[in-house]
């Protein structure tokens, strides 16, 4: 899983993306992320399975009137694991200064 700090999970741009902005929010609901990132919804949902796979991310379904709404949230095994990622990537940067 693991090579050098960095995590297989976040290989992806689009699941960096997503890792990215809901470390920053409390939670985002399917269609925000899709606008935020630029993705298809078929594209999307195969990424926030994955990292629903890994425990990274859990998901919340509600209603808002008749419409469910689908909401993301990282979970704790998520930030652990892309704070490491992040100082990996920040490791690998200052050894190439």
């Amino acid at each position: 899983m693991f090579i050098n700090g960095f995590h297989k999970a976040f290989e992806s741009r689009i699941r960096l993306g997503i890792m990215s902005v809901l470390a920053v929010n409390d939670a985002l609901d399917f269609n925000a992320l899709k606008e935020l990132l630029s993705v298809t919804d078929g594209n999307l949902a195969s990424h926030l399975k994955a990292l629903e796979k890994e425990e990274f991310i859990k998901m919340e379904k509600s209603f808002i009137g008749r419409k469910t709404n689908t909401k993301y949230t990282i979970t704790p095994a998520g930030k652990s694991a892309f704070a490491m990622h992040l100082t990996a990537l920040e490791k690998l940067i200052q050894s190439q200064k």
